[in-house]
């Protein structure tokens, strides 16, 4: 007989207490004094704030990250590890600690069995993680190819969660160093958002002008994604990936004023409601541009795209206008495609450091 489904809680708050009530005492029996960090960062929508009794589902409970020095990590890392999976219990709070997948239920079903708990505690020390994590080790600095290279959900996965416990203080001093972008860096990623913005701003009006009503959705539908992560780089949060962004967008300042025009939006099906609604997207959007003072004031205004009948933002002026801000000239001289995930929209390289740093390493070397 299946346990009976537990109170849901919080991935994280589950996880801290994890950590107070199993996993600490373990760590102190294996290896009495030791400086650790213990934190849940990484992957998992609880680490974004996100989760919900759905979450539930599948391959749910306690995990964490466990870091130790690299000198206590080669001593007591094997030592705590088989702590772990012997005196761990299989449950806690009610739900699994135990994870043995089995693929002939679905995915992700978990299965309970005899023998030690196959827990899921990271023990690593900190510089590794974060360098399997973004491809760098941001302790010792960070340079403009590594913001670059790193996609905005992994560096939005090292800065969320929480850290339970910091006896070592290099995870904490990581995640300052990556709490955001150096002001050019932001500069030049919001420069490169508008310019996405207006490359495609007037297709909108085009498609709907030769009857193409489901190429104009497509192409508005587009636009309201770059508004929305434009709307969070804005106000310096990392936009996550498609599950979540709408759910992060949501949080935002200016989500209230602009969340029913990109609704109406994506939701009309006549080209002048897709258009009006767009327009006033537009104009939301680039007078909370001028608010932040980033640049000298921008009209926000939307006006007719050349001689042709379409209403459009000229967005490249915002671009312009933040690119003439930078001041650092070898980021000012780089061409307007800015972070890997601003013009690489492919899971199997934004998930995997390696390949996203070869991506931007070949299209930056080149200057073009």
């Amino acid at each position: 007989m299946p346990a009976p489904t537990p109170p849901f809680v919080p991935g994280l708050e589950l996880s801290r207490l994890f950590y107070l009530e199993a996993v600490r005492p373990l760590v102190a029996a294996a290896a009495p004094g030791i400086p650790h960090c213990a934190a849940r960062l990484g992957d998992g929508s609880e680490v974004l704030g996100h989760d919900t009794p759905r979450s539930a589902d599948h391959e749910w409970g306690p995990r964490l990250q466990l870091f130790l020095s690299a000198a206590d990590l080669e001593q007591y890392g094997a030592r705590i590890d088989a702590l772990l999976a012997d005196q761990l219990p299989k449950r806690f709070r009610g739900y699994p600690t135990h994870f043995a997948s089995t693929d002939d239920a679905g995915i992700g079903v978990m299965r309970e069995t005899d023998g030690p708990v196959r827990h899921r505690i990271e023990i690593s020390e900190p510089a590794a993680w974060f360098t399997g994590r973004l491809g760098f080790d941001p302790t010792r600095g960070i340079t403009n190819a590594d913001w670059l290279a790193t996609p905005d959900q992994r560096l939005a996965e090292a800065t969320s969660g929480t850290v339970f416990h910091d006896g070592l203080g290099t995870p904490t001093a990581a995640r300052t160093a990556l709490a955001w972008y150096p002001r050019d860096l932001w500069l030049y990623v919001l420069a490169c958002q508008w310019q996405r913005v207006s490359q495609e701003e007037a297709f909108v009006g085009r498609c709907g002008e030769v009857g193409d009503e489901l190429g104009a959705a497509v192409v508005a539908a587009r636009l309201v994604r770059d508004l929305m992560r434009l709307c969070l780089l804005m106000e310096r949060h990392y936009p996550p990936y498609s599950k979540w962004l709408g759910s992060a967008f949501a949080r935002t300042r200016i989500a209230t004023a602009l969340t029913s025009h990109l609704v109406a939006t994506v939701a009309a099906t006549d080209r002048e409601r897709r258009e009006r609604h767009l327009a006033r997207a537009f104009e939301t959007v680039a007078t909370a541009h001028n608010r932040l003072e980033l640049t000298d004031p921008v009209d926000p205004s939307t006006r007719p795209y050349h001689s042709r009948p379409y209403r459009v933002l000229h967005a490249e002026r915002f671009a312009s206008a933040l690119t003439a801000r930078i001041e650092d000239p070898a980021l000012r001289a780089l061409p307007p495609t800015g972070t890997v995930d601003q013009f690489v929209d492919n899971t199997d390289v934004l998930t995997r450091p390696t390949r996203a740093r070869t991506v931007v390493n070949a299209l930056y070397e080149q200057g073009s």
